[in-house]
């Protein structure tokens, strides 16, 4: 058994609360509202009648919170329904409001789609939906009151040649018995009678409504225009005219009105008097601006929030007079996430808090707006500034209000955030392309170490896009079949022959054509789809050495295969790739996994068991690009390689003869260190004779490069293979 409605016309929640089925939630969400507002009711039904009635508009409701695209326009005739109920008592509106706000979402719970967040955003927006249409229909009905008080006034007067007395007492009695205000001014502006509900409205007696002109009933919000309407009524051009105005009391407060002016005409058609019919709609402005700034500004800080933003953005953008400008910073706070996981999120609101106060102290001026718009992301807009030094500016006074640390929950917590800054002339981008610039311009600042502003560079914006496009794309690469290997030789630099070949991993892009593996492969490694990519270049590779060995018929042909840092930290790699040799049928020998340097810098044996592991079963590990890392040497003892490829910025001074004596002299040191090591040497990037014959002297076991041969497909290597490479 349910309990009545509370002090504030919710009613307290059901026993069995709300249901998942596809009628019960509003259903159950009916009988709620029904017993929050059947009190304030003038129906004829009864209460059971009364909440049957409001199934449909609660599965309205229902609909309109799941529907995608979220539009709020069909709660507008739940409103409407409410009025055409006679649920008009003052307090019917607020209790319905009420309830929306608290069960809603939870009798008709969106789905896991939506976020809790964007849940409550939909339920406020809702509310301002059904406000609205409760307004438009009791305005509507109150428009047909107000035209029956016309078609009164206007028959009292006609008939009052023939019956004076019984249509000066109609008159008199729909004049001062109606609920809204009425006056009546001449011609000349003056205002000769007013009933009492216009006199209380005004906060005043019939004396002090009467002794001013309407033009003295002027005020600063009136509509634009409005005094124009008043002027073609008076001058008899037209019949009538409607607008909300605002009007001074007594007291010095105001009140609005929804005011409907009519001119009233002799029988000669001539004008002769103005009635005015004035309703007090103060209360339903008030709320609907209230909704107005809850639908607009973020809860926590009070900023104005994403949409605000994007309507002040719309309106800075659009063109004018072609010369007006626009400056954005758009910021977002650097290691925010480690606040609300170490110290948790009600201390994470309370910086919110305190960088929203800071930022609202760096605007200097009415046309700069600072908007949260969503997380730890906030926006600063300025309306034509004089110059981009001007945006610069603010960015500067907002790095600088963060730099003090916020104190919190008893410690002073440092505050850093990074800006990506967009200005230039309006009517070049649209919203939505001037933010996704300024997003991907902050990235880059984060990216650059953060704490730190950097201006939008076009060709930047068109990398960033690029790179999200292939992002996107990955996923279904693989499954396409969009990747093929190139296969580079190896060669013996002691007699020429091939030794092997480096498989490279392509992408033939359906729309961007091939694409190298330095344009897909950090892509993949952000995405984690660089584990079953290496694995699939493992297995590729793997069978192509085993294809080489029976086309051959000798000796096996090793393949080379590139292993990412992320992968040596996959959990599953030396089983994956003992089962990828295994099922090809090829030795452990004839494969070698090349580890970039800068992957093994200060390698704990946690990240050297899986290699250690592999080395166990006779798989070569190489030391990739050795030399650029700057890795301690003396730590190559304790890693399981068998050879090392050494960086070609290390070899370019051997390109011409005579070659450069540093270089030389570094890669003699080199191999000497390698060869005490018990570890091969392989050089990257020859190009030229001269430079593989001083490899050669050097006693570098193996390279690679243009010299020999580019990349190409794995038949081409064969054929290599039988002749003298260099």
């Amino acid at each position: 058994m349910s309990k009545g409605p509370d002090a504030s016309g919710r009613p307290a929640p059901e026993r069995d609360g709300p249901h998942d089925g596809p009628e019960e939630g509003p259903r159950g969400f009916a009988r709620i509202w029904g017993r929050a507002i059947y009190p304030a009711t003038a129906t004829s039904l009864t209460c059971a009648e009364f909440e049957e009635y409001l199934v449909p508009s609660a599965r309205t409701l229902s609909d309109t919170l799941r529907a995608r695209p979220f539009d709020p326009t069909p709660a507008l005739a739940v409103g409407g329904a409410l009025v055409a109920a006679h649920c008009t008592d003052p307090g019917a509106l607020p209790r319905s409001l009420g309830v929306v706000d608290s069960y809603l979402v939870r009798y008709c719970a969106p789905g896991a789609e939506l976020t809790a967040e964007e849940g409550r955003a939909r339920c406020s927006r809702i509310q301002h939906a059904v406000a609205a249409g409760f307004a438009q229909a009791l305005r509507e009905r109150t428009l047909t009151e107000q035209e029956a008080v016309s078609r009164a006034a206007l028959r009292a007067q006609g008939e009052a040649e023939k019956a004076r007395h019984a249509s000066e007492r109609l008159f008199r009695a729909v004049f001062q018995g109606a609920a809204i205000g009425i006056g009546i001014a001449d011609m000349d502006g003056n205002v000769v009678e007013v009933n009492e509900a216009l006199a209380r409205m005004l906060g005043g007696g019939e004396h002090y409504v009467t002794s001013k002109k309407v033009h003295e009933w002027a005020h600063p919000e009136d509509a634009p225009g409005v005094w124009d309407l008043q002027g073609e009524l008076e001058r008899g051009e037209r019949d009538h005219y409607r607008v909300e105005k605002p009007y001074y009391r007594t007291d010095g407060t105001v009140v609005w009105t929804d005011l409907t002016v009519s001119l009233l005409r002799d029988a000669a058609g001539r004008p002769q008097y103005m009635l005015a019919l004035l309703e007090d709609i103060t209360e339903r402005r008030l709320l609907h601006e209230q909704l107005r700034y809850e639908a607009t500004h973020d809860a926590l800080t009070g900023l104005p929030n994403r949409t605000l933003f994007f309507e002040r953005l719309e309106a800075a953008l659009a063109e004018r007079d072609g010369a007006s400008r626009f400056g954005l910073c758009y910021l977002d706070l650097d290691g925010f996430k480690a606040v609300n996981d170490s110290l948790g999120h009600a201390v994470g609101d309370q910086m919110l808090v305190a960088v929203a106060d800071r930022l609202q102290t760096c605007l200097t001026s009415p046309d700069q707006l600072i908007a949260r718009i969503g997380g730890d992301e906030f926006v600063a807009l300025i309306v034509d500034p004089e110059s981009q030094a001007d945006v610069t500016a603010l960015a500067n006074r907002i790095l600088s209000r963060l730099a003090e640390p916020v104190r919190l929950a008893g410690r002073a917590l440092p505050v850093r955030g990074s800006i990506g800054i967009v200005d230039g002339p309006v009517g070049e981008l649209g919203p939505a392309e001037v933010l996704r610039s300024a997003d991907i311009t902050m990235y880059r600042a984060k990216a650059a170490g953060g704490n730190r502003y950097e201006h939008a560079d076009p060709e930047a914006d068109v990398l960033a896009i690029t790179r999200h496009g292939l992002t996107n794309s990955l996923p279904t690469a693989l499954e396409r079949g969009e990747f093929f290997i190139e296969y580079q030789p190896l060669v013996r630099l002691s007699d020429g022959t091939v030794h092997g070949a480096e498989a490279l991993v392509r992408w033939c892009h359906p729309l961007r054509g091939v694409l190298g593996p330095d344009q897909f492969i950090p892509l993949a490694e952000n995405t984690g789809l660089i584990v079953p990519l290496g694995r699939w270049v493992l297995g590729e590779a793997v069978r192509q050495a085993r294809a080489w060995q029976f086309a051959d018929g000798e000796g096996p042909l090793r393949v080379n295969v590139n292993l990412s840092p992320f992968q040596l930290r996959y959990p599953d790699l030396v089983r994956d790739t003992a089962e990828v040799l295994k099922e090809a049928g090829l030795e452990p020998t004839a494969l070698c996994l090349e580890v970039t340097e800068s992957a093994l810098i200060g390698a704990d044996e946690t990240l050297l068991r899986p290699l250690r592991q592999l080395a166990d079963l006779g798989v070569d590990i190489a030391l990739d690009d050795f030399g650029t890392g700057y890795s301690n040497l003396s730590n190559l003892r304790r890693m399981p390689l068998s050879a090392l490829k050494l960086d070609r910025s290390f070899t370019r001074g051997m390109q011409q003869d005579p070659a450069d004596p540093v270089d030389l002299k570094i890669v003699e040191g080199v191999v000497a260190l390698a060869h005490t090591l018990d570890l091969a040497v392989t050089v990257e990037g020859v190009e030229t004779g001269a430079q593989a014959e001083h490899l050669r002297v050097l006693g570098c076991d193996t390279a690679q490069g243009w010299y020999y041969a580019r990349p190409g497909p794995p038949d081409r290597l064969h054929a290599l293979s039988l002749v003298d490479a260099s």
